[in-house]
Protein backbone atom coordinates (compact mmCIF):
# COMPACT_ATOMS: atom_id res chain seq x y z
CA UNK A 1 0.00 0.00 0.00
CA UNK A 2 1.11 3.56 -0.62
CA UNK A 3 1.88 6.06 2.13
CA UNK A 4 -1.35 7.89 1.23
CA UNK A 5 -3.40 4.69 1.55
CA UNK A 6 -1.80 3.98 4.94
CA UNK A 7 -2.60 7.53 6.08
CA UNK A 8 -6.23 7.01 5.06
CA UNK A 9 -6.45 3.88 7.26
CA UNK A 10 -5.03 5.74 10.26
CA UNK A 11 -7.29 8.76 9.64
CA UNK A 12 -10.27 6.41 9.53
CA UNK A 13 -9.24 4.82 12.84
CA UNK A 14 -9.22 8.24 14.51
CA UNK A 15 -12.58 9.23 13.00
CA UNK A 16 -14.43 5.96 13.55
CA UNK A 17 -13.00 4.60 16.80
CA UNK A 18 -12.13 7.69 18.82
CA UNK A 19 -14.60 10.38 17.75
CA UNK A 20 -18.02 10.28 19.39
CA UNK A 21 -19.62 10.47 15.95
CA UNK A 22 -17.76 7.38 14.70
CA UNK A 23 -18.69 3.72 14.45
CA UNK A 24 -16.93 1.25 16.75
CA UNK A 25 -18.08 -1.63 14.54
CA UNK A 26 -15.61 -0.39 11.89
CA UNK A 27 -12.81 -1.78 14.10
CA UNK A 28 -12.78 -5.05 12.16
CA UNK A 29 -12.14 -3.17 8.91
CA UNK A 30 -9.35 -1.05 10.42
CA UNK A 31 -7.51 -3.21 12.97
CA UNK A 32 -5.49 -6.30 12.03
CA UNK A 33 -6.21 -9.50 14.04
CA UNK A 34 -2.56 -9.52 15.25
CA UNK A 35 -2.79 -5.90 16.46
CA UNK A 36 -0.62 -4.82 19.39
CA UNK A 37 -0.67 -1.32 20.86
CA UNK A 38 1.88 -0.01 23.32
CA UNK A 39 0.73 2.88 25.50
CA UNK A 40 2.46 3.63 28.82
CA UNK A 41 -0.62 4.29 30.98
CA UNK A 42 -2.58 1.17 30.03
CA UNK A 43 0.15 -1.17 28.79
CA UNK A 44 -0.37 -3.44 25.82
CA UNK A 45 -3.66 -3.75 24.01
CA UNK A 46 -4.01 -6.80 21.75
CA UNK A 47 -6.32 -7.85 18.96
CA UNK A 48 -9.47 -6.46 17.41
CA UNK A 49 -11.55 -6.77 20.60
CA UNK A 50 -8.80 -5.16 22.68
CA UNK A 51 -8.74 -2.19 20.30
CA UNK A 52 -12.53 -1.95 20.36
CA UNK A 53 -12.61 -2.00 24.18
CA UNK A 54 -9.82 0.58 24.47
CA UNK A 55 -11.68 3.02 22.21
CA UNK A 56 -15.04 2.23 23.84
CA UNK A 57 -13.65 3.06 27.29
CA UNK A 58 -12.58 6.52 26.15
CA UNK A 59 -15.89 7.11 24.38
CA UNK A 60 -17.81 5.99 27.47
CA UNK A 61 -15.80 8.25 29.77
CA UNK A 62 -15.98 11.17 27.31
CA UNK A 63 -19.23 10.81 25.31
CA UNK A 64 -18.46 14.01 23.38
CA UNK A 65 -14.88 12.94 22.57
CA UNK A 66 -13.41 14.69 19.55
CA UNK A 67 -9.97 13.84 18.19
CA UNK A 68 -8.25 16.06 15.67
CA UNK A 69 -5.25 15.19 13.57
CA UNK A 70 -2.82 18.09 13.80
CA UNK A 71 -0.04 16.55 11.65
CA UNK A 72 0.37 13.28 9.78
CA UNK A 73 3.53 11.94 8.12
CA UNK A 74 3.95 8.58 6.42
CA UNK A 75 6.86 6.62 5.09
CA UNK A 76 6.87 2.97 4.11
CA UNK A 77 4.47 1.05 6.36
CA UNK A 78 4.55 3.63 9.21
CA UNK A 79 2.29 6.62 9.85
CA UNK A 80 3.03 9.22 12.53
CA UNK A 81 0.20 11.37 13.87
CA UNK A 82 0.28 14.35 16.21
CA UNK A 83 -3.23 14.62 17.61
CA UNK A 84 -5.42 16.63 19.97
CA UNK A 85 -8.32 15.13 21.94
CA UNK A 86 -11.07 17.01 23.77
CA UNK A 87 -13.97 15.76 25.83
CA UNK A 88 -16.11 16.16 28.93
CA UNK A 89 -15.79 13.48 31.61
CA UNK A 90 -19.40 12.30 31.86
CA UNK A 91 -19.19 8.51 32.03
CA UNK A 92 -17.98 6.16 34.76
CA UNK A 93 -15.16 3.83 33.78
CA UNK A 94 -12.52 1.95 35.72
CA UNK A 95 -9.54 3.96 34.40
CA UNK A 96 -11.22 7.36 34.89
CA UNK A 97 -13.52 6.76 37.87
CA UNK A 98 -16.77 8.57 38.54
CA UNK A 99 -17.73 11.40 36.19
CA UNK A 100 -16.32 14.77 37.17
CA UNK A 101 -18.11 16.86 34.56
CA UNK A 102 -14.76 18.49 33.80
CA UNK A 103 -13.41 19.05 30.34
CA UNK A 104 -10.03 17.84 29.22
CA UNK A 105 -7.86 18.67 26.25
CA UNK A 106 -4.69 16.73 25.56
CA UNK A 107 -2.14 16.31 22.83
CA UNK A 108 -0.19 13.24 21.85
CA UNK A 109 1.80 11.45 19.20
CA UNK A 110 1.23 7.97 17.85
CA UNK A 111 3.13 5.84 15.38
CA UNK A 112 1.09 3.21 13.53
CA UNK A 113 2.37 0.35 11.40
CA UNK A 114 -0.01 -0.70 8.64
CA UNK A 115 -0.02 -4.13 7.01
CA UNK A 116 -2.51 -5.52 4.49
CA UNK A 117 -4.58 -2.35 4.76
CA UNK A 118 -5.03 -2.60 8.54
CA UNK A 119 -3.24 -1.23 11.60
CA UNK A 120 -1.10 -3.99 13.10
CA UNK A 121 1.02 -2.05 15.63
CA UNK A 122 0.78 1.25 17.47
CA UNK A 123 3.05 3.17 19.84
CA UNK A 124 1.32 6.11 21.56
CA UNK A 125 2.36 8.76 24.04
CA UNK A 126 0.01 11.49 25.23
CA UNK A 127 -0.30 13.97 28.09
CA UNK A 128 -1.85 11.52 30.57
CA UNK A 129 -0.63 13.55 33.56
CA UNK A 130 -2.24 16.72 32.20
CA UNK A 131 -5.47 14.86 31.53
CA UNK A 132 -5.65 13.50 35.09
CA UNK A 133 -4.91 16.99 36.45
CA UNK A 134 -7.64 18.53 34.30
CA UNK A 135 -10.10 15.93 35.58
CA UNK A 136 -9.15 16.72 39.18
CA UNK A 137 -7.68 13.26 39.88
CA UNK A 138 -4.20 14.71 40.50
CA UNK A 139 -3.17 18.15 41.73
CA UNK A 140 -1.79 20.63 39.21
CA UNK A 141 1.76 21.92 39.88
CA UNK A 142 0.26 25.10 41.33
CA UNK A 143 -2.04 23.13 43.66
CA UNK A 144 0.81 20.88 44.76
CA UNK A 145 2.91 23.88 45.80
CA UNK A 146 0.08 25.51 47.77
Amino acid sequence: MSAEENKAVVRREMEELFNHTGNLDAVEEIIHPDYVSYEPTSGETRGIEGARQFAATYREAFPDLTCTIEDMVAEGDKVVVRFRARGTHQGETEPFGSPTGKQMEITGITIKRVSEGKIVEAWTNFDALGMMQQLGHLPSPEEAQA
